[in-house]
């Protein structure tokens, strides 16, 4: 407890007239800390539990969607394409949203890290069989071997790693990864002429090592093997494994492994009798689309992205061991979230701008869409634009319609207006509906699909080269509320 500013004064103006020693005057402010010490006792009374205050971060690259309340469904319905609309007033709670569609650069922070953890798992295996119980800190090996909490012989235990050791827990078990933690702090050499040694080779490329147990697969494909005549790496081996906890059993699902590179074949796929090879081969990996929404991703690649980005962010944080704060998950928005974020705040929007036009007064077109009967290039992009393109709407938000459609989490029912509550509604994503609700329509859509409260779908196992994705954190606490919006752009 802090001294007021008139006891401060009145103990300065005592010790200055005692004019005591300085052995008197220490026993005296020891006493007096002694005694304020004593009075931060509750004294019976409620005072909760003293908790750090919280202030909510704003995370990079989201904007805030504030609560509040609109009519979902179509603004002025049309006859002939939704018949018998079902209008329903529903409140949302406040959320974070990205002001972009996730592009490639950083859907490829997500791959490469993926990437990183595969390989060094392989290493750190083969090391920790090749090494065994001699622990030879000379084998070019060493610095990958797995981390664990267990402590060596000699050293002093702590209550919990005896408990752990009697009961036979903290053991490692290079089959469970749940035993260990992988050493992050050393680089891995892609480079052949900085290979570590031969087994370590042998890990990389594929075959036998002179010291190694068992015959590796590799995991590059030979350059002779490949359209660019440079050898390539095996995507189908980039794999996340992440679980996800099932209200309904109350438990933790079992784990799955979701390979995440996106496929670059849907820019054939999805046009037959199409010239688009340039996409294919440079779309997702080449520096000139760094910036551009990233496609060929389902949706379960998608939620594997979510979870992820939670992952790495929380993981940042326990690193600071003081005052641990963990975000809430990212997520993939819900339908009734999209929309209401799409909308930007102003009631019966037809489109993220308001509408009803897809072009401004100068005759320049607002989205990035197909504007004419078979003329891609009518808006000056034949396929996607960069995620930072066109006017944002009046939340913030770049591209809500236009340019990709986007995944929702929510599952694809045609009459989900008629049951579904009107607060924060959703109807759940699972697996036991494969149809998920896709929003905001594309580079290669009319103008009807662009309009924000256009229902559409895919299944979710589906990549397509129109769909991409952006993310959303719920916001802890309550917000400034829809009277204010702090991100309004105009």
């Amino acid at each position: 407890m802090k001294l007021n500013q008139k006891c401060y004064f009145r103990v300065q103006l005592f010790i200055i007239k005692s004019n005591m020693s300085v052995k008197k005057l220490l026993f005296i402010f020891i006493t007096l800390l002694f005694f304020i010490s004593c009075s931060k006792s509750d004294r019976g009374e409620l005072i909760g539990v003293k908790s750090n205050k919280f202030f909510p971060t704003q995370p990079k690259g989201m904007v805030l969607i504030p609560s509040g309340s609109f009519t979902m469904g179509p603004s002025y319905p049309n006859a002939s394409l939704e018949q018998n609309p079902t209008l329903k007033t529903v409140s949302i709670k406040a959320f974070y949203m990205d002001e972009t569609e996730i592009t490639n650069s950083e859907y490829r922070q997500f791959v490469n890290w993926v990437r990183d953890s595969v390989v060094r798992h392989e290493i750190a295996k083969a090391a920790y069989e090749k090494i065994g119980e001699e622990f030879s800190e000379d084998d070019p090996l060493w610095e990958f071997m797995p981390i664990y909490n267990r402590i060596e012989d000699g050293d002093e235990k702590s209550a919990y790693q005896e408990y752990l050791e009697e009961n036979g827990l903290g053991i490692l078990d290079i089959e469970d990864k749940s035993t260990y933690r992988l050493n992050w702090d050393n680089k891995i050499s892609w480079d052949r002429s900085d290979y570590l040694d031969a087994n370590y080779a042998a890990i990389l490329e594929g075959g036998i090592g002179p010291d190694l147990l068992e015959d590796y697969e590799g995991f590059f494909i030979p350059a002779d093997s490949t359209p660019n005549g440079l050898r390539a790496f095996k995507t189908k081996r980039i794999k996340y494994s992440f679980r996800e906890f099932d209200l309904e059993k109350n438990k933790w699902s079992d784990y799955k492994e979701i390979e995440v590179y996106p496929d670059t074949t849907v820019w054939y796929k999805d046009f037959n009798y199409s010239y688009n090879e340039p996409m294919h081969n440079d779309y997702f990996w080449h520096d000139a689309y760094s910036d551009y929404p990233v496609v060929g991703v389902s949706w379960e690649q998608a939620k594997a992205f979510a979870d992820w980005r939670t992952f790495y962010k929380n993981q940042h944080n326990r690193k600071k061991k003081k005052d641990i704060q963990l975000v809430s998950r990212y997520r993939l928005p819900t339908e009734a979230e999209w929309e209401y974020a799409a909308r930007g705040g102003i009631e019966r929007a037809e489109y993220p701008w308001g509408g009803p036009y897809t072009y401004d007064e100068k005759g320049c077109f607002l989205a990035n869409f197909k504007p004419e009967r078979g003329d891609y290039a009518a808006d000056q992009i034949l396929y996607t634009a960069e995620a930072e393109s066109y006017w944002p709407n009046d939340y913030g938000l770049y591209n809500m319609s236009g340019n990709v459609s986007e995944w929702t989490d929510s599952n694809y029912e045609k009459s989900a207006n008629d049951f579904v509550a009107g607060i924060n509604p959703n109807i759940e994503g699972d697996n036991n509906n494969s149809r998920k609700v896709v929003r905001g329509g594309s580079w290669k859509d009319v103008a009807h699909f662009l309009k924000v409260s256009t229902r559409d779908y895919e299944y979710q196992n589906k990549k397509r080269s129109y769909i991409g994705f952006r993310t959303v954190q719920s916001y802890l606490g309550e917000d400034v509320g829809f009277q204010e919006n702090p991100n309004k752009i105009f």
